[in-house]
């Protein structure tokens, strides 16, 4: 999953070497925190945050092929 978003997030962004992506286990869930350059903040979440919408859309099914609960947190 962690790679599925850095993946996603470099295409998007204009300075994709401060993309940093880490994943933690939070009880029985999968916690993905996606950190950009905050001149990139605007196109990871998008107008009305569809961007980020489509990224947690995207994960959540791949995470469901695995029974996963997954949660994308952009910071």
């Amino acid at each position: 999953m962690k790679e599925l978003v850095e993946v996603i997030a470099k295409a998007l962004v204009e300075n994709p070497d401060e993309v940093v992506v880490t994943e933690s286990m939070k009880d029985d869930e999968l916690v993905i925190e996606l950190k950009v350059a905050s001149s990139d903040m605007g196109k990871v979440i998008g107008k009305q945050g569809r961007i980020a919408k489509a990224i947690r859309s995207v994960v959540k099914a791949a995470a469901s092929r695995d029974d996963k609960k997954v949660i994308v947190e952009i910071q």
